[in-house]
Order: C-alpha cells, then structure tokens, then sequence
C-alpha cells in the first residue's frame, strides 16, 4: 500500500485491488468523479464503460459466473442504482457476487433534498445482501474490504457499498489488505445416509444446481446414477453448466408446467443438491405451483451455499459409486446440416454445429431456445448459463461480463429480440472494448413467450389489441442498422445456409458481431 496520505476514493481503488476485484463495469456521476480520478491514476483496475447501469450490473453477474469473483460496478445515486436493479436481481438469483460502489451526496447536502436525493439503502436492500453507508474517508477501506468479503460468501451476493462524496474527497483514507474470505458451509453429513437410501432406482432423482454442475462434480453425479440407477436432472434456469462431448449430460426441468409435471411424475424420492425443490415460475388456473408429484418424499443433503463438491464425493461414496463408471456421457454428435428456410429446429442444429471448443453460450432464448439442449449435447466442449431470475434483458449484458472474464475464450450470446431491446446498448461496450462475442438475434418480431402465456392463464381467442401489445412491428426492428450505428458489424439472415456462414465468420472475426436471425 502506498506511504503518501490518501483520500477515501484511493483508499477504496487500492483496497478493491488488494482484494482481487480488478475490473469496475461503470456508469459515473458528478458523486462519483474522486472514484473515477483515483481509477485515472492508480494502475491495476480495468474500467468498463456502460451506457446503461443495466449493462452494468447484468456485465458484473456474467463476470462472477466466469471469473469465480466479484467485479465492482460504480452507479450514480439512487437513480443509477434503481436503473440497474433488474440485472442485480438477476444476479442475486444467480449466485452471483457483485460489489456495487453507489455515490451519494455530500453529508452536508443531503439536507438540502437537493433533485438527486433519495433513499439509496432503501433501494438496495431488496436486491442486497449486504448494505453499508460509510462515515468516513478514513472508514472506507474497512468497508470495501468487507463489502468483498460479502460478495464472497457462497455462491456468491450482492454487496452495495454507498459513498458520501466528501467520504471520497476528504483525506484521511486507510487502504486495507486482503482479509480472509469466506468458505463453502459444510452440506449436512446427517441426512448423508439417508440420501444415499433414499437414491435406488428409476423412481428416485438426485436434482443439481449452482456449483454441483462443473465437469467434475457431475462425472459424480453420473457415478452416482449408474451405481443406484437414479436419474439426475438440473433446475430450469442454472448460473453455468458444463456440457458438451464427454461430460456427463444432465437434462433440465422443462419450463412449461405441463410438461414438467410430466417430467416429474415418476419420482417419490428426490435429493436436493445445490437446487431448490421445483416450483413454476407462475401461478397458473386450475394447476399447480408444486411440480412434484404429492407425496414425493424430498431432502435437502446441500443448500445453494454448501460445499458441493465435498457432498456429491461423500454421497459417492456412500453409495459405493467412486469406481463406478459415470452414465449419460456425451458423445460426439452433432445435428446433420439443415437446409432451407430457419426453424427453431434447423436454428438449434446450426447452433449446435458451430459452438467452438469451450466456448461459453450466454442463453436468453425462453421460447426460441427450447430445442436446444437435446441438440447441443454433442457438441464441443462448452459452458452454458441462464437468465435465473426471469427479468429479460440480462444476455447482451452478460455476455460482456464473460468476454471480459475468458478473453481467450468465444462467447456467444442467444437471445430474442424483445429481451436485447431492454439492454441493446450492450453492443456499444461489446465495440469500445472489442469483446470477442458472437450475437444472435432472434427476430420474431414479437413478445412470443407471452402469446403462449395468454394461453396457460387461461385467456381464450385474444383480440387484436391484446397481440397489438405483445408485438414489436409497427415499425419493424432493424437490428443490422441498429448494431453498425454502435460499431458491431452485422448481417441479416433467414436461410440455414446464410447463418451457417454467418456463424462461421463472426466466431472466426476475433471481435464483436451480430447475426439477426428472421424467425
């Protein structure tokens, strides 16, 4: 740490940096300029210019996911916070572990209720874990190193540390060093047996979730399953999953609640792994919101938070599954080449056909994109993550986050059009910083999942002003014109030839480029 005296936004860069948090996705105010100088002058952190605090939170979620720790993110006051929520949602409901670094008046102009002023903790704690104001210049290193220590409890959370200007400007700073980070809690060793009993046979389930699905952890699981001859599935939405020709495939609890009552049916015992029990992700007439069948006998061996390597070895082993070869291995298959005009079927073969070696595929593609995993399975080794808090508009974003954590990896973003209009300014970040991140767009020129929703609630015959509302024509995106106006080279494509070469030119550009595929 530096001999010179500091001032309370020094101490914060260097305190960040001493905790390993190096890069900061921000969207700066006039409260924030003493942070932004320190960034200017003390070297180590790289900083992301969003043009969105969307973009910015929902790049910070993709980041953790990627990178295993935290990214800052620096928001003006209570609106630039409230403009990135959406994404901090989704990144809690992730597992994600972000520190948000929030600017707030000067401690003598709060009272004044000058137009900015708002109630910043108050808007934070229902996306925070933790939450902390600091008094001081002289406490804000303290509080930075905690508020990493935060983010890092497992899976991950959402520290928002808010910072008075004068805290910022005020000399006095005291940079911390690392401190000691969190540990995984144990998984609970007294339902082991009986979790272990409870997994025999085509009618018991062992369900993953959160860090129970890196490669090692499900050869495991598929160890597991051909010693007991139970099934292992996923949850719908995971924070990353590891797929692709020889690891162990794990199928996901279909999102439709018919299908997934279906899916579910046959188990009267399941073991929970990182996962929650299934619900719906709605409340639906005349259904229900458990998806389980009634009188599914359910344990929980390993919360969200646990370790989950130490309790998929421990429930190898006492299920005499250690030496056992794992079942549902991958092999390498790909889709034969489709033809003629796009369908989600000919969509998910081409998908399939193109995904580099351990590429990572940022998946925001709710109706479209349900084809995809039986078709991808095969294909070359990759890293899959979900939107797993359901507000649109966190793939482009994300994708970012990956691209800055794995620059020596090829990022693909999958996403329908309604969702890449929430976050599109996305694509000027992707330029500025050259990310290496293929997009597709996939233009149905409509909200499509919610003309299925009409249906599931019950919602007969809809007007033309019910599907007036759920459709984005009237003008027609462009999505080409849209992406050159912010530096991303584009192109337009509706037959399986086009976007077979257009997949082959982005992936192979090295930079940022985006393919709107006409559904």
């Amino acid at each position: 740490m530096p001999d010179t005296e500091m001032n309370g936004a020094e101490s914060l860069v260097h305190t960040l940096l001493a905790n390993g948090v190096e890069v900061c996705f921000t969207n700066p105010g006039t409260s924030e300029m003493h942070f932004v100088a320190a960034l200017d002058h003390i070297p180590g952190m790289r900083s992301v210019l969003a043009l969105q605090e969307g973009v910015a939170t929902g790049a910070a979620d993709g980041y953790y996911r990627m990178a295993g720790k935290p990214a800052s993110t620096l928001l003006h006051l209570g609106p630039g916070l409230a403009n990135g929520l959406s994404n901090l949602h989704n990144a809690k409901k992730a597992g994600s572990g972000v520190v948000n670094i929030v600017g707030e008046h000067a401690s003598t102009h709060i009272a004044l209720d000058a137009p900015l002023t708002s109630d910043i903790e108050g808007i934070a704690r229902p996306v925070s874990h933790w939450v902390r104001t600091s008094d001081s210049a002289a406490a804000v290193g303290r509080d930075a190193a905690q508020s990493v220590q935060a983010a890092m409890v497992a899976p991950g959370q959402i520290a928002t540390l808010i910072l008075p200007s004068d805290t910022a400007w005020n000399p006095g700073g005291v940079a911390q060093d690392a401190i000691e980070l969190p540990t995984p809690a144990p998984f609970d060793e007294s339902q082991l047996s009986q979790a272990a009993q409870a997994l025999d046979g085509p009618e018991t389930l062992l369900l993953l979730g959160g860090g129970a699905l890196t490669e090692n952890n499900l050869e495991t699981a598929g160890r597991i399953a051909a010693k007991t001859g139970c099934k292992i599935l996923s949850e719908w939405s995971n924070a990353r999953l590891e797929r692709g020709a020889g690891r162990v495939f794990v199928d996901r609890v279909p999102y439709p609640i018919d299908i997934a009552l279906e899916v579910l049916k046959p188990f009267k015992r399941i073991v929970l792994l990182g996962a929650r029990a299934p619900i719906g992700f709605f409340a639906y007439p005349e259904k229900p919101a458990i998806l389980t069948r009634v009188g599914a006998d359910i344990l929980t061996l390993a919360d969200a938070g646990a370790d989950h390597a130490a309790a998929l070895s421990a429930l190898a082993g006492a299920t005499g599954a250690r030496e056992t070869p794992p079942a549902h291995v991958s092999d390498p298959m790909l889709p034969d080449r489709p033809q003629g005009r796009i369908d989600p079927e000919s969509l998910a073969a081409l998908i399939a056909r193109a995904i580099p070696e351990q590429a990572i595929v940022v998946d925001e593609s709710v109706t479209t994109g349900r084809a995809f995993a039986p078709a991808t399975k095969g294909a070359r080794k990759h890293t899959w993550l979900n939107n797993c808090g359901g507000s649109i508009g966190y793939g482009l974003p994300a994708a970012i986050g990956a691209a800055v954590a794995c620059p020596e990896r090829k990022v693909m973003c999958l996403t329908g059009d309604g969702s890449a209009m929430y976050t599109v300014q996305s694509l000027w970040t992707m330029a500025r910083e050259n990310l290496d991140v293929t997009v597709l767009i996939f233009a149905n020129r409509s909200y499509q999942i919610l003309r299925g929703e009409l249906t599931n609630v019950g919602v007969g015959n809809p007007g033309p002003r019910a599907i007036d509302m759920l459709s984005l024509d009237r003008p027609a995106l462009d999505w080409v014109q849209m992406s050159r106006s912010m530096g991303v080279e584009a192109v337009r494509v509706t037959e399986c030839d086009a976007l077979e070469s257009a997949l082959e030119d982005g992936l192979a550009s090295g930079g940022p480029n985006l393919i709107e595929v006409v559904l």
